[in-house]
């Protein structure tokens, strides 16, 4: 019964502009419970209802409580419609005047101050009031009678809260200009805003929903309401509260004394929107709906430019101010996922976030009138990584200011309309092949970005290139003549495998696209360029390298161009190349830090001097990168011997099996450095010890050139060079020769003088801990003046606390931070404190305060705190750059490491080749030799435990070819692959896993392996076959190493004998490089049976004839196989028996090889003269035709003559 009497209708909170509004009665809304409320006394337990009151009485008390407080009112719809509610009174007057003179009292306080930091606070008392406290605020309620219905001034808003991060609250920054225009969900605990605004006119609907009670539901308890929250959605409406009168027995409304039916309205005012994240942007952005460029130009127009979009003028009138923020910024970026800075969040808006919530399934909103996606900024990295991986471009926009800058901002000077929010700025583009940050690359290796230039010289192909990991900084130009297959371009595409193609648009040729096609991979991205004004040519080119002050190291100084650059000036397809480059890492914001680093290179795809030729196809053939199995580097030779300790050595290393030495000195120089750190492993211990841990220096110094390292990498790079000066201090013992690991130690740059300066430059715990370079005292002036200012406020306010304590008689008086309020006086709440001072929150136990002059001193700690906290930034500017001043040195010191690093790989991959395995010897015989004894397969010693070692002898008093045949899968291709990768690992500088190796330095491998198409190209099997020959034929030297394999087999048996035979005796005679040469074409053996050059190899295995089984026995031995036994493989591989014999049958009708075999066998009784020895001496018959022999050909022809 108490329950029923003490119950009141719930009643949503009301914002203070409704403050003129008529009485208004008791509401069934949404139920909603505060702490005032909780804490509000309750009803005596054995207070009764009073007797009923006649009308007169009841209307005077609905009067009174039409003076309580405004978010005690309940609206109503425009049309009064009687409700089947039963209103019953309070149990208790003095309760419901108690509750309510407390919430005016702490609401007066709350309309007409406000804090240091938020200018709207509205202030909660949460704590149980004592009988005391309300006869003071019984006090202050009589004070404030005759003023109650003014309303309250409109104070201006805050830019935005920082530390919050609400999907829903669109109240929370000044942009949100259109407020209107949201509704805040009922159970949101956002303050709203204080801003006086119009209301709508009545509406029939409310945003909020409202249940009805019905009469046999009883009367319902009303929690009491949170003063703190106002809520701004509710409907206005004129007070019922005199038509209806409490009557237990009688719950029908009584009529109007008048009798006169007030006029039914009509509901007016704008109706809702729509939340911005429901409807498409199309739908509210009407040229969305049909997309132009920034020069008009629609999707499918040959000029059209995806990067842009058209924003009519009209439409930006439109604009809020930070609608026209984000669009001058997106407009130029439309293909670009753009991440906008918002307090602690990267924010996406409108197309960008439906892509963020397609793609990852991020919750999608709606904020400033925009639909939008949000991610924390401290896993933006992560976040960027995944959209990058996607394929696509992304831009961080970030805040170049806090909201407090921006007050100070605008307080300091007239700030126009456009400034009034907080400023941002585009701050980089990232993309799949420009990553900087290493804590976005997926792995160690370098990640390169190239523009390519293509023109014609003298009816050949010429291409300008320029290349950069972007992550190191490190350029790479090349320009060069290629050949009709573009053997030196493929290659280039091999040994990069660029991330990122810059091509000008329709100039690449149709040729040149396939090989990037075909030799990159499915996330590599591509951008077409618009020739001259998006790819520069070599004049502009030149003209902006030499005006964008990109090499000049003091503001007025000329440029001085780095000495790789210089010799590369009047190259002008590389120029143009490079132009290309400048220009987009101009658009993505990196142009500076990189180019000005200087770090250029010139690169060659093929080194013709001192080094062994990998072309783009042996690479691929040979598995050195890539398996031909998935394209992953399992199995790969690089996998293999890669045992690098650091990032900067691993980058090194690849380079290194790119490109093999070729000249003797240098390859036995690196083998005796292997050898040396395998017999006195104490330099490799003590290296691989020391270096373990070694952060990517190369890339980190890069960044601190850029001046975006964090201050925890710059102390990780400042130990890593300490670390580097104490291993060679290490090494040192173990040096004193001449040898190459002597020499790298010798020449390590002295470490110790620039080290010096950072030892006392500033704390290094903090800057590990705290994530801030504090410099020590007397380096920075500045800070040091900002540092003092900061602990004077500090000890005034301290003085003021001791100050206040001595005032209000209290020693446990005390400063508090309550989120963004900091330096609060907490006072227990039965301290008598001055009553100028206003109260901001309160426990049971406590209160806490902000007093005029304690404010005072918190804003001008809050201004200097922002000042100071630009003042670190700038000394950590002012760090990296007095670091960058010995950038050469510490480049040098890396170099050096990194060499160091890839000889202890080699040493290490060396002793680990298993038994045996030995030291090559290399000869400079005028013949060339390759020989190993007992040869395995470097990549299968760790993996095949009983694999059989074979003896591989190419050149020297033998002949240089072997023609090589076996049954189908008797391991042809093992011994070719092999013969390579040992060639590959002994000029590296390796050991070979054979029980010896000789041979001469090598100066090109070249392959024909497999049969592969290209459809897409519309080349057949036979025609790449006839491609990758004719390389061969055109390049190959008699210091080659060429391997082909089963050239022929893509067309009809007559027309693949008839090539394999002309090019085996081309090579054989003409050419005189060594290789194998693998058929099935055993007509072949027979048609070269005395030829000088060519020996015939099979390989052995064991045949059962009854069961049609074969066995492998993996041997190379003399002589010439008996045939392929492909009814045998069928049979082994479970093709049906009764197939197998009909294929028997046919074979033996239909195999003309087999016949022209037979027919040669029969030709040899007689006197036979090989096709290739009739075709040089009908050639040397010619009127001219010695040329076409050569003197080598004419040596060969002697000696196949002589053996006939």
């Amino acid at each position: 019964m108490v329950e029923k009497k003490a119950a009141a209708a719930r009643t949503p909170a009301k914002t203070p502009s409704t403050a003129k509004k008529a009485t208004q009665a008791p509401s069934t809304g949404k139920q909603q419970r505060s702490i005032v409320g909780f804490f509000s006394r309750a009803a005596p337990p054995g207070s009764s209802p009073g007797p009923r009151r006649p009308l007169s009485t009841l209307t005077a008390s609905s009067t009174k409580q039409d003076a309580a407080p405004q978010c005690l009112k309940q609206p109503t719809t425009g049309t009064p419609v009687p409700s089947s509610d039963a209103i019953e009174p309070s149990s208790s007057q003095e309760n419901r005047d108690t509750s309510t003179v407390k919430r005016r009292a702490v609401d007066a306080k709350a309309s007409l101050q406000s804090s240091p930091s938020r200018k709207v606070k509205k202030v909660v008392n949460y704590a149980e009031s004592s009988g005391e406290d309300d006869d003071e605020l019984f006090a202050a309620l009589q004070a404030r009678k005759p003023r109650h219905r003014r309303s309250r001034a409109a104070i201006p808003d805050d830019e935005e809260d920082e530390d919050t991060y609400e999907a829903e609250a669109v109240n929370e920054e000044d942009e949100n200009e259109g407020l209107e225009d949201f509704v805040v969900s009922d159970d949101s605990d956002v303050p709203s805003k204080s801003k006086k605004r119009k209301r709508p006119a009545p509406k029939s609907t409310t945003s909020r929903k409202k249940s009805s009670l019905s009469p046999s539901s009883g009367p319902s308890r009303s929690p009491p309401v949170d003063n703190d929250e106002i809520m701004e959605d509710i409907p206005t409406s004129t007070s019922t509260a005199q038509k209806w009168k409490y009557d237990p027995d009688n719950i029908q409304p009584s009529e109007p004394v008048s009798g006169v039916t007030p006029p039914k309205q009509k509901p007016s005012g704008p109706k809702p929107k729509a939340k911005p994240h429901t409807k498409e942007p199309e739908d509210r952005y009407p040229w969305l709906a049909k997309i132009l460029d920034g020069n008009k130009k629609p999707p499918g127009h040959p000029d059209f430019d995806p990067t842009s979009i058209y924003i009519p003028p009209s439409a930006e009138r439109n604009f809020s101010a930070f609608e026209k923020q984000y669009w001058d910024i997106k407009k130029k970026l439309w293909d670009t996922v753009v991440f906008f800075k918002k307090g602690k969040f990267y924010e996406l808006y409108e197309n960008d976030a439906t892509i963020g919530h397609q793609l990852f399934d991020l919750k999608l909103t709606d904020r400033v009138n925009m639909r939008m996606v949000g991610v924390p900024e401290s896993v933006l990295d992560m976040w960027v990584n995944q959209f990058v991986a996607k394929g696509y471009k992304v831009a961080r926009v970030d805040q170049m200011e806090s909201a407090l800058g921006k007050e100070m901002r605008e307080r300091d000077g007239k700030a126009k309309k456009a400034d009034k929010i907080i400023r941002r700025e585009l701050a980089c583009i990232l993309t799949g092949g420009t990553l900087v940050d290493g804590g976005m690359l997926q792995d160690d290796m370098a990640t390169y970005c190239a523009a390519i230039k293509e023109s014609v010289v003298d009816d050949k192909p010429a291409f300008g290139i320029a290349f950069v990991d972007a992550a190191t900084g490190q350029f790479f130009l090349s320009e060069f003549e290629d050949d009709v297959d573009l053997t030196k371009f493929e290659t280039f595409v091999a040994q990069t495998s660029p991330r990122e193609l810059l091509l000008e648009k329709s100039r690449l040729s149709t040729k040149a696209l396939r090989i990037l096609k075909n030799n990159t991979g499915p996330t590599t991205i591509w951008n077409h360029l618009k020739p001259g004004i998006e790819f520069w040519d070599a004049d502009l080119a030149r003209r902006e390298l030499d005006c964008s002050g990109y090499f000049t190291s003091q503001e007025g100084q000329d440029e001085v161009w780095p000495r790789t650059l210089t010799e590369a000036r009047d190259k002008d397809l590389a120029m143009s190349a490079l132009g290309g480059l400048t220009q987009y890492l101009r658009v993505l914001k990196l142009d500076q830090n990189l180019l000005s680093q200087g770090n250029f290179e010139w690169y060659n795809p093929i080194h013709r001097n001192g080094t062994l030729i990998l072309d783009g196809q042996s690479l691929i053939n040979l598995e050195v990168f890539s398996n031909t199995a998935n394209g992953g580097p399992e199995g790969t030779l690089f996998n293999l011997l890669n045992r690098c300790i650091t990032p900067f050595g691993k980058r090194l290393f690849r380079q290194w099996v790119c490109h093999p030495l070729c000249n003797t000195q240098k390859i036995n120089e690196r083998l005796d450095a292997v050898e040396m750190l395998n017999a006195d492993r104490g330099i490799l211990h003590q290296f691989s010890s020391q270096m373990t841990k070694m952060p990517d220096l190369e890339r980190l110094i890069s960044r601190i050139h850029a001046g975006a390292c964090r201050p925890e990498d710059f102390v990780r790079v400042l130990d890593g060079f300490e670390q580097i000066d104490y291993t060679i201090g290490l090494l040192d013992s173990f040096g004193g020769g001449n040898g190459l690991v002597d020499r790298l130690i010798a020449a390590m740059p002295n470490l110790k003088e620039p080290l010096g300066y950072w030892e006392t430059a500033f704390d290094k715990k903090k800057a590990r801990d705290e994530k801030v370079l504090i410099p020590q005292r007397g380096i920075e002036e500045d800070f040091d003046k900002s540092q003092d200012e900061l602990d004077r406020i500090k000890q005034e306010l301290h003085e003021l606390l001791e100050k206040q304590k001595t005032a209000v008689k209290c020693k446990t008086l005390k400063f508090t931070d309550v989120g963004k309020e900091v330096y609060q006086i907490e006072a227990p709440k039965a301290v008598k404190v001055p009553s100028s001072w206003r109260q901001m929150s309160a426990t049971v136990a406590v209160k806490r305060y902000y007093f005029r002059e304690l404010e005072s001193l918190v804003r001008d700690l809050q201004e200097a705190e922002e000042t100071h906290s630009q003042i670190v930034k700038e000394v950590a500017s002012s760090f990296f750059k007095r670091f960058d001043i010995d950038y050469e040195i510490w480049l040098r010191a890396i170099r050096i490491i990194s060499q160091l690093d890839c000889l202890i790989s080699l040493a290490k991959s060396s002793s680990s080749m298993g038994m045996p395995s030995c030291r090559p010897v290399f000869v400079d015989d005028e013949r060339t030799v390759v020989e190993f004894k007992e040869l395995r397969h470097p990549c299968m010693t760790n993996t095949v435990d009983d694999f059989i070692p074979n003896d591989i002898k190419l050149g020297g008093d033998e002949a240089k070819i072997n023609l090589l045949t076996g049954a189908n899968a008797a391991g042809k291709s093992t011994i070719l692959r092999m013969s390579c990768i040992a060639v590959i690992l002994a000029q590296i500088g390796c050991f070979v896993p054979a029980l010896s190796a000789t041979l001469t330095p090598i100066d090109r491998i070249m392959s024909r392996l497999g049969a592969n198409d290209n459809i897409f190209a519309a080349q057949s099997t036979f025609f790449v076959e006839l491609s990758e020959t004719k390389k061969i034929l055109a390049e190959a030297t008699p210091r080659s190493l060429v391997i082909l394999d089963e050239l022929g087999r893509g067309t009809s048996s007559y027309d693949g004998v008839a090539v394999a035979q002309a090019v085996l005796h081309h090579v054989a005679s003409h050419i005189g490089c060594v290789g194998f040469f693998a058929t099935h074409y055993h007509s072949l053996a027979a048609e070269f049976k005395d030829h000088p050059e060519v020996r015939a190899r099979r390989m052995q295995i064991a045949v059962e004839e009854a069961e049609r089984r074969v066995t492998f026995l993996y041997r190379l031995e003399e002589g010439v196989a008996e045939g392929s036994f492909g009814m045998h493989c069928a049979s082994m591989c479970g093709i049906p028996r009764a197939v197998v014999e009909r294929a028997e049958v046919a074979a033996r009708e239909w195999e003309h090889t087999s016949r022209l075999r037979e027919s040669l066998e029969k030709a040899r009784q007689g006197c036979y003269i090989p096709l290739g020895v009739l075709s040089d001496v009908a050639s040397l018959l010619r009127e001219g035709g010695e040329g076409e022999v050569g003197e080598r050909g004419m040596e060969v022809l002697l000696r196949a003559v002589g053996a006939l």
